[in-house]
């Protein structure tokens, strides 16, 4: 179980896309691999929960988490080998145990929790909530996303991750996410390049 939620060690950068619902994340991670020419891992809880809802009109419960966890970092696992230099990520399991502990009362799996504080990023994209709400299946608190953003950030801050907050226009978002981007990659040298020359 454990081995399933950690990640290969591979020499690129890794920047989360981090935040509440219809705040832009999906967007701007496809235009940042665009831009770098490089990969983005998604949400894996999208596919997996829109499956659940079109075939059994059943919503996210907490048993779907760790499946959902270990799905995401397969899914984060495989596109790493494939990034040149960055992969952009929908998601991380910090994500996953935020929501597990808004949702479930404060309870999160010791397995993903373990795993979520294990794992690291260069850069957390914390996209604020100045982007339209944009219902559809699997979205359910339009009322609650400062709330959540507050959440989101309170958990970086406890567990000490490297973060920018990004507002305003997607234009906007994705100049300040590329010049932190950047400075990241300039002061790392030899980085992996795909195809990889192993």
């Amino acid at each position: 179980m454990e081995e399933a939620l950690k990640q290969k060690n591979i020499n690129i950068v890794k920047v989360v896309l981090y935040g509440p619902e219809s705040s832009g994340k999906t967007t701007l991670a496809k235009h940042l691999a665009r831009h770098y020419n490089t990969v983005w891992a998604p949400e894996y809880a999208r596919e997996y929960l829109q499956n659940k809802w079109n075939n059994n009109r059943e919503t996210c419960e907490n048993s779907d988490l760790l499946p959902i966890a270990i799905g995401q970092m397969k899914l984060e696992n495989e596109l790493a080998e494939k990034a040149d230099k960055l992969l952009i990520c929908d998601t991380d399991l910090l994500v996953t145990k935020i929501y597990s502990e808004e949702y479930y009362g404060g309870y999160v799996h010791p397995d993903l929790d373990k795993a979520a504080i294990a794992n690291k990023y260069d850069l957390y994209l914390l996209t604020y909530i100045d982007t339209p709400w944009e219902e559809d299946d699997l979205r359910d608190r339009p009322d609650q996303r400062l709330e959540m953003f507050n959440a989101f950030e309170a958990g970086l801050k406890k567990h000490n991750r490297p973060y920018i907050i990004l507002k305003g226009e997607k234009k906007e978002r994705l100049e300040t996410a590329i010049a932190e981007i950047d400075k990241i990659l300039k002061a790392l040298p030899n980085l992996q390049s795909y195809p990889s020359k192993k």
